[in-house]
């Protein structure tokens, strides 16, 4: 038996619950872990809300991240014992694979031993905003350095993942947030500059910053209006990767500046590196290497008690948090 967070019907934090289940032994191929630490994402309150990209099916659990202690090992998999300090890659499934529980299962192919300096706060954090900053800023727009990066939503967990890797490349990260009280904050975390995009001309300060090379690399979580300042700051043939979708306002197509500057703008999601194997590798020995070399550094931004799960969701859906929401069992 163990402790798990459930929902039966959709709506706001109050709906979650925690609740003891008899859980059963991974199957072939999976690992159980003992949960001591989870990371929250916004995909999370969307599933509880009934808004994101997956159906829930009640009652349902949740969760993408957590680290832990393997409890006990599957039939086939290897290279995994009791005992083990270990983290998760986010599944493509949360329905599926829920991490909210003190003791969870996942595929064997999604755990990682991870460094045993590191607590498991540090690393319950580390999975979800590091492969989603890679996926696009390295994968697939081959970020190089000298770069100019535009990085919306700066101070969410993915923009401050997307700073560090910007500067361990040694590309150049221009942070869009929308008024400049983070604006210290951000520059301590490592932007090259910051823009308030709400109190700033945003084309006019990105073409400021980046001159007439432009902006090579828009990564973005918002969409809305701003769509035609940030192309308009591109530079020919640059990219933008969106990979959210936090404005209420529609999206104009930017037609004049995508067909003036040849741009490609790109949809992208993490599951896109979660299920290819060699893409997957390549960015696990980025970011591991990246945290052995001090150059990633997750920035939490408040713990909270397992039992407090639901002031944690209120939280997460206050956007005043300044990096990664963590939970520890």
């Amino acid at each position: 038996m163990a402790r798990v967070v459930r929902f039966h019907r959709h709506g706001g934090p109050e709906v979650l619950g925690i609740e003891t289940v008899n859980v059963l032994p991974p199957a072939k191929g999976e690992v159980q872990i003992r949960i001591r630490a989870l990371g929250l994402n916004r995909a999370e309150a969307l599933l509880r809300s009934g808004s994101y990209i997956e159906t829930a099916q009640f009652p349902s659990g949740l969760g993408l991240e957590a680290a832990g202690l393997v409890e006990t090992v599957g039939e086939g998999v290897a290279g995994f014992a009791p005992g083990d300090a270990v983290s998760i890659v986010p599944p493509t499934s949360m329905v599926r694979w829920p991490a909210y529980a003190e003791l969870a299962t996942f595929p064997a192919e999604l755990v990682v031993k991870h460094p045993p300096d590191l607590s498991f706060e540090t690393a319950a954090a580390l999975w979800m905003q590091y492969l989603t900053a890679y996926g696009a800023l390295v994968d697939i727009a081959g970020l190089l350095r000298g770069d100019v990066v535009a990085i919306t939503a700066a101070s969410s967990s993915v923009g401050l993942a997307a700073i560090q890797i910007a500067n361990r490349i040694g590309a150049v990260p221009v942070a869009l947030t929308r008024t400049s009280t983070k604006r210290r904050a951000l520059l301590d975390a490592g932007a090259a500059y910051v823009v308030a995009s709400d109190e700033e001309d945003i084309a006019a300060r990105l073409a400021e910053i980046a001159g007439s090379n432009g902006v090579r690399v828009v990564f973005d979580a918002v969409g809305g209006p701003a769509f035609e300042p940030l192309t308009g700051a591109m530079a020919p043939g640059g990219i933008l990767i969106e990979y959210g979708g936090l404005s209420p306002e529609p999206t104009p197509f930017p037609l004049f500046n995508v067909l003036t500057k040849s741009l490609v703008l790109r949809g992208y999601l993490v599951h896109e590196i979660v299920r290819d194997p060699t893409r997957l590798g390549q960015a696990k020995a980025f970011i591991l290497d990246g945290v052995a070399d001090d150059t990633l550094k997750p920035i939490i931004a408040r713990t909270f008690k397992f039992e407090d799960i639901v002031e944690a969701h209120r939280f997460l859906e206050s956007n005043t948090q300044f990096g990664k929401i963590v939970v520890t069992i």
